[in-house]
């Protein structure tokens, strides 16, 4: 199990389309993914779950990582954090 805090850090805060993305990236993984914030607990691989979450800029999160994969998950969530998630959006828009 692996546990990673992370800060929001796109203005537009984790919204539907970076939180689709999210979804998209980690649906590829067999490990459980689960988001806190504050007294909330999510699926990180349920879009409906990431915008009830409603993470705005700045808002910090924590990430739980279980399974085999978990460290390929640990390291695809911090490179999408700290690109604020443009660059998986600008190759969204290419393809």
């Amino acid at each position: 199990m692996i546990e990673k805090k992370l800060i929001v850090k796109s203005k537009q805060g984790l919204h539907a389309r970076p939180g689709a993305l999210l979804v998209q990236m980690l649906s590829k993984y067999k490990s459980e993914v689960k988001i806190f914030k504050d007294d909330m607990e999510i699926d990180a691989k349920s879009v409906m779950s990431i915008l009830i979450l409603a993470a705005d800029c700045g808002s910090d999160l924590k990430f739980v990582i279980n399974g085999e994969d978990e460290e390929e998950v640990s390291k695809e969530l911090e490179k999408f954090f700290n690109s604020n998630f443009e660059e998986m959006i600008a190759n969204e828009k290419r393809t």
